[in-house]
């Protein structure tokens, strides 16, 4: 089984400086790489490979770029490998790779040569030696994959992937009173089956005056036509920088209560399979969408399923879930996304509109899958 251990960093001021260093130097042979690759595909129709980036690499070490060589050789050479794995993705129908630069989110990998002291909190680099880290949990296992990075915060932490001896669990069993039906909403979060909910905390709406506010104020601090911009536009910059990272934060961390809850309380977990890519082009409801996070709690949802042995459904995204009826089954034709509760014409039941919803997702998935296969997105 593999998992990944984030951790945050605490580096000296000399670490920094050579992390950025390194920061510098991956960045440089990724964009190189991808205006190589690009070139060749426009003049000869040929697509590079990992390995031919490779060995030019080496010829520039020994050229024009031998300040490459302060940076770990095996480092630079993940930085090729994620290129032409995002270079092999577009030909399968994933979006072109972007040049990157020094003001965005930062990254680099460690393939090997990584050690973890959890007796003094630390964790040794190859060329960084010995970092202090904030070992909150330990972990056992091999080490695959280690990736440091930095946010435009300036903070730094690093990812260690670890594969240990332990096998994912055999899928529960699934049947009618260990499953639940989650209609996702933008009023309320999430929809129980079971009749109870998960309130929206509005992350973004609870900071947008706020940072609208800074936002304002760094728009007047930038000089244009300047390249070099002061002091006080920097600052301001950050505390613009901090105050998203502080909204993406709460979300996550709401986002990852709420995915544990389910999982621990419920064998098999029902979802609509929503178009949310569709529902954004919405104007008038793509902020609301958008702030909630329903695809990253999919996400969560998937992998946390897969380390307790629970299974995930889904169901059609044409299917009359708010509609329907669960008591008689007869449609409601006329209900509008206004109506929040709504009386069946047929069998004079009051519903509420969300529950109505989540109680026919849990019965559609209950009847349209087989017991003993597990759905994924």
């Amino acid at each position: 089984m593999l998992r990944s251990y984030k951790y945050a960093m605490l580096p000296t001021p000399e670490q920094q400086e050579q992390l950025q260093r390194f920061f510098g130097s991956c960045r440089f042979v990724y964009n190189l790489g991808l205006e190589t690759k690009i070139a060749a595909w426009l003049q000869a129709r040929k697509n590079l490979s990992c390995i031919d980036l490779v060995n030019q690499l080496k010829e520039l070490k020994d050229t024009d770029a031998s300040w490459l060589t302060e940076c770990p050789s095996q480092t630079l050479q993940m930085s090729l490998r994620n290129l032409d794995k995002a270079y092999s993705s577009f030909f399968k129908g994933g979006g072109f790779p972007r040049f990157k630069n020094r003001y965005s989110k930062q990254s680099i990998q460690f393939p090997q040569g990584v050690r973890v002291d959890f007796e003094h909190n630390t964790v040794f680099l190859p060329k960084l030696k010995n970092v202090s880290a904030v070992l909150h949990r330990k972990f056992e296992g091999q080490i695959k994959t280690v990736t440091v990075s930095k946010t435009n915060t300036g903070r730094y932490f690093v990812s260690i992937l670890v594969e240990n001896q332990a096998s994912m669990p055999a899928k529960k069993p699934v049947n009618e009173e260990t499953t639940v039906g989650v209609d996702m909403g933008v009023r309320s979060f999430a929809t129980l089956s079971a009749g109870s909910s998960f309130e929206n905390i509005r992350t973004l709406r609870t900071n947008l005056k706020r940072l609208r506010t800074e936002q304002r104020t760094l728009s007047r601090r930038f000089r244009k036509g300047v390249k070099a911009q002061s002091s006080n536009y920097h600052k301001q910059k950050l505390v613009v920088a901090r105050l998203h990272e502080r909204i993406a934060n709460q979300r996550e961390d709401y986002l990852h209560k709420v995915s544990t809850q389910l999982i621990k309380q419920y064998d098999t977990v029902v979802l609509e399979d929503l178009n949310i890519a569709g529902m954004m082009k919405n104007r008038k409801l793509a902020l609301a969408i958008g702030e909630v996070g329903w695809h990253k709690f999919e996400t969560m949802l998937n992998y946390k399923a897969e380390w307790y042995g629970k299974n995930i459904k889904y169901i059609g995204r044409f299917e009359p879930s708010s509609k329907l009826c669960s008591a008689c089954g007869a449609i409601q034709q006329e209900l509008k996304l206004h109506h929040r509760e709504w009386t069946c014409v047929k069998c004079a039941t009051t519903h509420d509109r969300d529950v109505n919803a989540a109680i026919n997702i849990k019965a559609f998935g209950l009847r349209n899958q087989p017991a003993s296969v597990n759905v994924s997105q």
